[in-house]
C-alpha cells in the first residue's frame, strides 16, 4: 500500500481552469488521506480570469459561476498570488525548484488570425481586444473609438453575439451591471446605429447557445433583421438536436417581426465568407463571397461576391492560446504541447512535473462547464505520476513569497482581493445609478487597494 501523498503544487492562471484544477487536486489528495499545498499565480491583480475579463457585463447568470469559484478559493486550501507574471517576475524553472508539480492554466486571450486582404486597415479590430475593453481589463486603452455608424462583426459564436449585443445595446441598459465608468461613458457617446453579424455557414450551423440568441432579441430599442434567402435549409423539424431546434425557431420567428423603428438595428447575415476588407486608408466596406451548403456540414463558395458598407470590423473567429516562457508551445494549434494534460517535449516525452489544463491544453473550444471535466483528466495524470514517484522533488528552500519580496514584486493575495471586491461593490452602491459594482480599471489602483486591504484584513 502506497503512503498518502504530500504535495506542493503551483498553478499558473487563476481563471476557472486553474481554480477547478486546484479544487479537484485537493479533493483527490486529501480524500485519500494526503496533504496538498497549492499556490495559484496570476498575472492580473484579481482572480477569475475570463469570468471577470471575458464575459459581457450584462451576463449575470454566467457570472454566477464566480460564487462557486469564490467558495473554492475562500476555503483556504489554495493560496492566491496575483500580479505575478511567470516568465518575468519568476521563471518557470524557479517554480519547478519549489514545487512538486506545475500546472499551466493560462488560457487564451489573443484573437485568432483572419487571413484576408485589408484585415489590418485602421478600423479593423480583434473581438478579444474589444471584450477586454468593455470588461475593464487593466492592460488595454481606457477609450475605444465608437465613432462610426455601421459596424461588421465576423463570426458565428457566442463571442460574436456578445460583441454585437454590446455594440447595439443602449448604454442606459448597462448601467445596473458592473461595467466600468470609462466604458459606460464610451458607450453613452457611441455613434453606432447598425451592427451586421456575418457567418460563413447557415443558421443550421451556428455556434451560439439558445440563451445567448434569445437575449439578442430582447435588447430594448434594437430591431433584429434577418434575410429570407438564408433560411432555405433552416427547418427546426430537421434539426439534429433540441438546442439547435430551439435556436432555429427563434431565428425563424424573427423573419416575421415587423420593424419597430428602433434607433438601432442588428442584422444577421448567413452564408457570407469574408474575402477582403476594403478601404482607402481605413475600413470602408467588407467584400464577402456568398456560400452554399455542401451537405456534410461544410460550405463552398458560389462565386457571387457582395460588398457591404461598414466603417469598422470586428473579427470574432476564435481565440489563440497564451504561451508561457519556458514551456513547449504548438504555434499551429495555439496550445502548450501536451498529451492529455501532460506537457511533452519535442520528442513527445512527458516533462516531469509539468501539466496543462483548460484552453491552453485543448484550445479555445467548449463552454466553461467543459473546463471541469478537462481538469479532472489532467489531475488524474498528475496524481498517478505522484503515486508512481515520477515527480521531481522540490530543491529550493523557503516560501516563494520570500523570493517575490526580495525582488520587490507587488503581489496581491486573497485577502487583498476581498478588499478590492468590497471596494468595487461600495462604489456601485454609492453610484447615482445603483450598480452591482463599479470595476476599478487601472492596475496600479487595483494593486494599491488590494495590498492595503490585505494588511488590514490580515
Amino acid at each position: 500500500m502506497t503512503s498518502p501523498l504530500s504535495l506542493r503544487v503551483a498553478i499558473v492562471g487563476a481563471g476557472p481552469a486553474g481554480i477547478y484544477a486546484g479544487n479537484i487536486l485537493t479533493t483527490a489528495v486529501v480524500g485519500a488521506g494526503g496533504t496538498v499545498a497549492i499556490d495559484l499565480f496570476d498575472s492580473l491583480p484579481s482572480p477569475y480570469g475570463l469570468i471577470r475579463y471575458g464575459v459581457a457585463p450584462d451576463h449575470p447568470r454566467i457570472k454566477g459561476i464566480v460564487n462557486s469559484l469564490h467558495e473554492m478559493l475562500d476555503a483556504g486550501t489554495t493560496r492566491f498570488i496575483g500580479n505575478v507574471d511567470v516568465g518575468r517576475d519568476i521563471d518557470l524553472a524557479e517554480l519547478h525548484e519549489r514545487y512538486d508539480a506545475v500546472i499551466l492554466a493560462t488560457g487564451a486571450i489573443r484573437d485568432a488570425v483572419l487571413d484576408i486582404p485589408g484585415i489590418d486597415l485602421p478600423g479593423s479590430y480583434g473581438a478579444a481586444d474589444f471584450v477586454a475593453w468593455y470588461d475593464g481589463h487593466p492592460d488595454v486603452p481606457r477609450e475605444w473609438p465608437l465613432d462610426k455608424a455601421e459596424v461588421a462583426v465576423i463570426g458565428n459564436g457566442n463571442v460574436a453575439l456578445d460583441v454585437a449585443r454590446v455594440l447595439a445595446k443602449h448604454a442606459v441598459d448597462l448601467r445596473p451591471t458592473e461595467i466600468a465608468d470609462n466604458v459606460l461613458a464610451g458607450l453613452e457617446a457611441s455613434a453606432v446605429t447598425d451592427v451586421h453579424v456575418f457567418g460563413r455557414r447557415g443558421p443550421g450551423d451556428i455556434k451560439f447557445t439558445p440563451i445567448e440568441l434569445r437575449e439578442l432579441g430582447e435588447v430594448p430599442d434594437v430591431d433584429i433583421i434577418v434575410h429570407d434567402e438564408d433560411f432555405a435549409d433552416a427547418d427546426p423539424a430537421k434539426a439534429p438536436n433540441n438546442q439547435l431546434k430551439v435556436m432555429l425557431r427563434i431565428l425563424n420567428g424573427w423573419r416575421t417581426r415587423k420593424s419597430t423603428g428602433a434607433a438601432r438595428r442588428l442584422h444577421l447575415h448567413f452564408y457570407h465568407a469574408p474575402a477582403e476588407v476594403l478601404g482607402d486608408g481605413r475600413v470602408e466596406a467588407v467584400r464577402f463571397e456568398r456560400t452554399t451548403p455542401v451537405g456534410d456540414g461544410t460550405v463552398r463558395g458560389t462565386g457571387e461576391f457582395r460588398e457591404i458598407a461598414v466603417q469598422q470590423v470586428y473579427r470574432a473567429v476564435g481565440y489563440y492560446g497564451s504561451s508561457v516562457v519556458g514551456a513547449p508551445f504548438d504555434d499551429r494549434a495555439g496550445v502548450v504541447t501536451n498529451v492529455e494534460g501532460r506537457v511533452v517535449d519535442e520528442a513527445a516525452r512527458p516533462i516531469p512535473g509539468l501539466y496543462a489544463t483548460g484552453w491552453i491544453k485543448r484550445g479555445p473550444v467548449g463552454l466553461i462547464g467543459h473546463t471541469k471535466s478537462d481538469a479532472m483528466e489532467t489531475i488524474a495524470h498528475l496524481v498517478a505520476d505522484a503515486e508512481a514517484g515520477a515527480l521531481p522533488a522540490p530543491v529550493a528552500p523557503g516560501d516563494v513569497l520570500d523570493l517575490l519580496d526580495e525582488r520587490e514584486v507587488e503581489y496581491t493575495t486573497w485577502s487583498g482581493w476581498l478588499a478590492l471586491d468590497a471596494h468595487e461593490r461600495a462604489l456601485g452602491a454609492a453610484h447615482v445609478h445603483t450598480r452591482e459594482r463599479v470595476k476599478v480599471v487601472p492596475r496600479e489602483e487595483q494593486v494599491e487597494i488590494s495590498r492595503a486591504g490585505s494588511l488590514t484584513l490580515s
